[in-house]
């Protein structure tokens, strides 16, 4: 891999770029790759806040929401002047003050199933930080059909989880996690249950943190792990998530001849 930095950027991810396990290798994979993140809410603001200071080339973020004034108390990226605004026009700005030397691309829609497909094929890597199982089921079959790593994350009051996915390599996906049944109601939403603005901001770091890990090859991925995190009591946790071999979505895939360590 060609590394080609402007001085600007070697100023800027000096820090990255001293790291033994990331250095300009690393760094450069960050500047060739694309995430989309999909929703700019509680998790996604977070998360692409420091994807974008991170350095990744390029950023895809799609929500179809305006910014709330109750949203400000977790949504880091607006701002009580952006209240009435959409939420990937609020969120773009921000991004592009905070590093011009990426891209970001903003996708004014709702995702579902008919129309998300074609929007994971443009991008390496997707976190998912929606807030509705009918999005994340349909970002999850998207992900398992183009063959996409997918990190899910997912906070509501004082507690979140994390975990990701690599279609094709057996470690199963979402719905393996999550069947899904269309007779059982959506888990309550942040506007119903209330959430803690700093645990989303917690759980969105720790999403990036990992979409960095997974685009760079460093470090041990969540994958083939659910994180959880109790703020109350201060304490993560673990449990083992497996591929089931009858998956409606991802059991008919067959391993990926390259192994991603």
């Amino acid at each position: 891999m060609e590394i080609d930095f402007s001085e600007a950027e070697i100023q800027r991810y000096s820090r990255h770029i001293l790291l033994h396990e990331l250095g300009g290798v690393g760094q450069m994979a960050l500047k060739n790759a694309s995430v989309l993140v999909v929703g700019a809410g509680g998790l996604g603001c977070p998360t692409a806040l420091y994807l974008a200071a991170a350095g990744v080339g390029r950023i895809g973020l799609v929500d179809d929401d305006v910014v709330e004034l109750s949203n400000l108390q977790r949504q880091v990226l607006h701002d009580t002047a952006s209240v009435g605004q959409k939420k990937v026009l609020s969120a773009a700005s921000r991004l592009a003050a905070l590093n011009p030397e990426i891209r970001v691309e903003t996708w004014d829609r709702r995702l579902d199933a008919t129309s998300t497909h074609d929007l994971v094929s443009r991008y390496d890597l997707v976190c998912d930080g929606s807030d509705n199982f009918e999005t994340r089921y349909a970002v999850n079959a998207a992900c398992v059909r183009a063959r996409k790593p997918l990190i899910v994350a997912a906070a509501q009051g004082f507690g979140g989880q994390l975990t990701g996915f690599r279609p094709g390599q057996h470690s199963g996906c979402y719905h393996c996690l999550y069947p899904q049944d269309h007779t059982a109601p959506d888990a309550p939403t942040c506007a119903q249950a209330g959430v803690l603005g700093a645990v989303t901001g917690v759980i969105g770091t720790l999403q990036a943190t990992e979409a960095i890990k997974e685009l760079a090859g460093i470090g041990m991925s969540l994958v083939g792990r659910l994180l959880l995190w109790d703020a109350l009591s201060m304490r993560f946790s673990e449990m083992p998530v497996g591929a089931d071999p009858t998956c409606a979505v991802c059991g008919n895939q067959q391993p990926d001849l390259l192994h991603h360590a």
